[in-house]
């Protein structure tokens, strides 16, 4: 028996089986012309919502279930009859069951062309479906060709996972056959993909879903099974499909299709592809992420759909090297806002969310970006939050930034900072507000950023930083932020920007290590004006007072960086660079200043944070309690405090002289002198600290010095808090002694004398001058008595000796009179204090003039050409030995010269009494031994 009547034999007896008693000619027991009709409305239409019939062409209607194949290759008018009288000899044709016969049609009706068997209304749907499987896929040339059996493999295991209703599923059987099959024939996978996507397309056109979702399914079974082998085969068929399903109006099928991808992209490839493009992908997964759907869980699947695409986009393109195109702008601009839609709504609830899929995938993207990509990431966030206006919020931008820093690679966390400070100086003519809220994620990435990593250049983040600093102060000077003078701006504004800038600097300045610090502060230092020397630096329109603004700021900026700036050498941490142009600013009349180079002082200085436990309000705390970190004095420190000692105490004393200091600066001076005292004190030290505040106590009963009663019982609480702090860090008991006893009169009767009656909210102040009884007073003698027998011993006739400041050049500079110009003032305005300096003569003034002089000779103008004529001519005709000896000579008589300067210029300080102290060697003359460490 041939194969066409096998498998003819075989479809009447599945019909059999599934048959049950209907058959058209059954129904068709009307007349010819009505049944002819009701075959045609059958065949032809095809029933609706609402019992409508809508009209199908040829080729749909033989696809629907129910319809019976047709046969191409019939001749025209032919009959089944006549097709089974030609057969060959010795074949016979099927026969059927008894009792069931052939039906035929009533006369006067025939079937449309191509159709030998009438059609089944409720017949079998199975033997239906694949008769009209066969006859679809037909091939002209007869009836072999169009024969179900004789069709190509792959193709009839294809239509076998295809079940009879889509509801059932794939039939995972004939998967298991078809996936077989293309493990077995790899070369077959082109085809078997295509006509898989042929079959999805159809179906697709037909709407019909069920089977769309089932042939997708295949698809990726298929993919799975055999990516190791050869997947590109399969991968161009795949995308194509699934670019038809993204194209469709159907929220489900976009969904299909995203979930496809995303498991194709989780397949590793091991062959790499040169020709494969995502750019549809890229740019229909973004327009997804901002989806508008009506209904709100429909959006937010369509947007988490969208962001689940674009993360497959990402892990399928960044470690493919032929692939890189995905980090150019063009892409970036699309990809990176599309995520930053979905970010800024922070109601989620589930990991199904939006913004949560949003934030990992917008994770991974930066966490795969390579150096050369950064820029191209983070530019178009920038450009989202400008456009958005998302800088003013500030915490949205700063979350993204922190997303960026915690995710990007640690070695590149400096590029981003660099575009930040870019984009600040793009928008110094922006909105106060735009500008701190720019400044503000500046300083949180500069928190999350590693150590030391800010990038080689440093400086220029915080040239870029105190750049912004003096275009507010010109802004809040002038009212606007533009040069035309239209956009307004307030004071309030750009406060708020001055202080986002200070903490910035800050910020930035605690992720550097602790000799880069050093550095940042001297380059602030350099920054600050002073005037006379620096007038300009601010705006020309800014003056005086934009000045002073300037220096608030950039103190304040040394501020934030000296309170977490740990050093154990103090030499390096205050070299006199900087500690002398510091210690100037506490000369300045503005009590801002002051204030603030003191704190600075301090909080370089205490090294082991002690200076919170030591208050000035209280004095009835005990030492011991307080658990202050104490150390001996390292070798540095000793030599930083002989070095600079006296200066510090200088401005100490000169700063309690000030009339406009309040009670913040005397707590300031009472925080200076506890951290100098606990740590860098040793015996020599506290002598010196004990002379000081004696000092201090006749500056504040001085009827001299023009200072108010507020000032003068200040300068006594700090004395008395500081003596009750020093007698309990290791003096003698007499000492603690003598200043408790003088603490408790004043507590009986003048408690306005000690800090916790004057340190407060309303102190209480005495009526008219103030008067301070010798029992009151810390006396010298009894402290040089405490003293004696002690390990001070040594230094006693140091403290013998009052404290007097020395007169320096900075207060000629910035037009102040230290005790010493009036010590000298008195000494020259009353002589009969001092009779001997009448009888001594005058020493002559040393200027440069005289310098110059000393060490040039210089005669006339014809004199001087012939000296260089002379030198010309040994130099071109003497010997070597001649010119030496000539150049050793000069050397001598320049020294000569020097010592005779150096002479007239050294000379002893005056005492108190007027008489000199015996002069001491000069330094120059110093002899020191070999391997002296200078």
């Amino acid at each position: 028996m041939s194969p066409t009547w096998s498998v003819m034999s075989e479809t009447v007896q599945r019909a059999e089986q599934r048959h049950r008693s209907q058959t058209l000619i059954a129904d068709l027991s009307c007349p010819p012309v009505q049944a002819q009709q009701m075959l045609h409305k059958q065949l032809l239409f095809r029933p609706t919502e609402g019992n409508s019939w809508h009209p199908l062409d040829f080729d749909t209607y033989m696809d629907m279930p129910g319809i019976l194949p047709r046969f191409p290759s019939m001749p025209q008018g032919g009959t089944m009859s006549a097709m089974l009288n030609s057969l060959p000899r010795g074949i016979n044709p099927p026969s059927l069951p008894r009792g069931i016969t052939m039906p035929s049609l009533p006369r006067g009706m025939s079937l449309p062309r191509s159709v030998a068997t009438p059609t089944v209304l409720h017949g079998p749907l199975r033997l239906l479906r694949d008769c009209g499987s066969v006859l679809d896929h037909q091939t002209a040339g007869g009836l072999c060709g169009c024969c179900w059996a004789l069709r190509p493999r792959y193709k009839r295991l294809v239509d076998n996972i295809f079940p009879e209703d889509p509801e059932d599923g794939l039939v995972k059987a004939n998967m298991e056959k078809l996936t077989f099959f293309a493990l077995s024939a790899p070369e077959k996978l082109d085809r078997i993909a295509a006509y898989l996507s042929e079959r999805l397309t159809r179906e697709l056109n037909r709407h019909r879903y069920g089977y769309v979702c089932i042939a997708m399914e295949a698809m990726e079974q298929l993919l799975l099974a055999c990516h190791c082998q050869s997947i590109n085969l399969l991968v161009e068929s795949f995308l194509s499909t699934l670019r038809l399903l993204l194209e469709a109006d159907k929220p489900h099928l976009h969904i299909l299709a995203t979930n496809s991808f995303v498991k194709f992209a989780n397949i590793e490839e091991d062959t790499p592809s040169y020709h494969r493009s995502y750019d549809f992908f890229v740019s229909r997964f973004s327009e997804m992420c901002h989806s508008e759907h009506g209904d709100p869980d429909i959006q937010n699947k369509i947007r988490v759909s969208g962001i689940r695409g674009l993360q497959g986009v990402v892990r399928k393109t960044v470690d493919n090297e032929l692939l890189v195109n995905i980090w150019e702008p063009r892409h970036m601009e699309q990809i990176v806002p599309a995520l930053l839609v979905n970010l800024e709504k922070h109601t989620h609830t589930n990991s199904e969310s939006p913004a949560e899929q949003t934030e990992v995938c917008f994770r991974e993207l930066l966490g795969r970006a390579a150096y050369g990509h950064i820029n191209n990431a983070v530019r178009p966030v920038l450009m989202h939050l400008d456009s958005h206006s998302l800088w003013e919020g500030r915490s949205f931008a700063v979350q993204c930034f922190q997303i960026i820093m915690y995710s990007i690679q640690s070695q590149h966390s400096h590029l981003v900072t660099q575009q930040l400070l870019g984009h600040l100086d793009a928008n110094s003519r922006s909105p106060a507000s735009v500008r701190a809220g720019i400044v503000e994620v500046l300083s949180e990435a500069a928190v999350i950023e590693a150590t030391g990593s800010i990038g080689p250049t440093v400086l220029e983040v915080f040239n870029t930083l105190l750049r912004q600093l003096r275009q507010s102060v010109d802004y809040e000077l002038t009212g606007y932020y533009d040069n035309a003078g239209k956009l307004r701006t307030t004071s309030t504004e750009e406060k708020t920007l001055q202080d986002a800038v200070i903490k910035t600097i800050g910020s930035f300045a605690n992720t550097l290590p602790v000799y880069q610090r050093s550095e940042v502060m001297m380059f602030i230092m350099g920054k600050i004006p002073v005037p006379g020397i620096y007038p300009a630096l601010g705006s020309p329109n800014a003056g005086f007072e934009g000045s002073r603004m300037i220096q608030v700021m950039l103190l304040k900026c040394l501020l934030q960086v000296s309170e977490r700036y740990e050093s154990t050498n103090l030499l390096t941490a205050l070299p006199s660079s900087f500690l002398e142009p510091l210690l100037s600013y506490t000369l300045m009349e503005d009590p801002e200043i002051r204030l603030l180079v003191l704190s600075i002082l301090t909080s370089l200085i205490d090294r082991r944070h002690n200076v919170n436990k030591l208050t000035a309000d209280s004095l009835s705390f005990d030492v011991s309690l307080l658990e202050l970190k104490e150390d001996r004095s390292s070798r540095q420190d000793n030599l930083f405090m002989r070095k600079h000692a006296q200066r510090l105490y200088r401005h100490v004393f000169l700063a309690c002289k000030e009339e406009s200091s309040g009670q913040s600066h005397y707590r300031a001076l009472f925080a200076l002198l506890a951290v100098l005292s606990v740590e860098l004190a040793n015996e020599e030290m506290v002598v010196d600290l004990i002379r000081l505040v004696l000092a201090l106590q006749e500056l504040a009963l001085s009827t001299q010095e023009c200072l108010s009663v507020f000032n003068r019982c200040g300068v006594h609480a700090v004395c008395a808090a500081f003596l009750n702090l020093l007698s309990q860090l290791g003096t003698p008991p007499p000492l603690h002694q003598h200043v408790t006893q003088v603490i408790e009169c004043r507590q009986k009767d003048a408690p306005h004398l000690l800090p916790v009656h004057i340190f407060c909210d309303q102190p209480r102040l005495p009526e008219g001058e103030l008067k301070v009884d010798e029992a009151l007073l810390f006396v010298h003698s009894k402290i040089c008595e405490a003293l004696t027998g002690s390990s001070y011993s040594t230094h006693i006739d140091r403290f013998k000796t009052p404290y007097t400041p020395q007169l320096t050049e900075e207060d000629r500079l910035s037009k102040r009179k230290s005790i010493g110009d009036v010590v000298s003032l008195q000494i020259d305005m009353d002589p009969q204090h001092c009779p001997e300096t009448q009888q001594k003569p005058q020493t002559e003034q040393i200027t440069f003039e005289t310098l110059k002089n000393a060490i040039e000779d210089r005669g006339s103008v014809e004199e001087e050409e012939r000296r260089r004529m002379e030198v010309v001519e040994r130099f071109q005709t003497a010997p070597f030995e001649e010119i030496a000896a000539h150049c050793g000579a000069r050397a001598t008589l320049l020294q000569s010269k020097l010592d005779q300067v150096f002479n007239s210029i050294i000379r002893s300080p005056p005492t108190p009494s007027g008489h000199s102290l015996p002069r001491s060697t000069p330094l120059h003359e110093m002899k020191f031994p070999d391997l002296c460490v200078y």
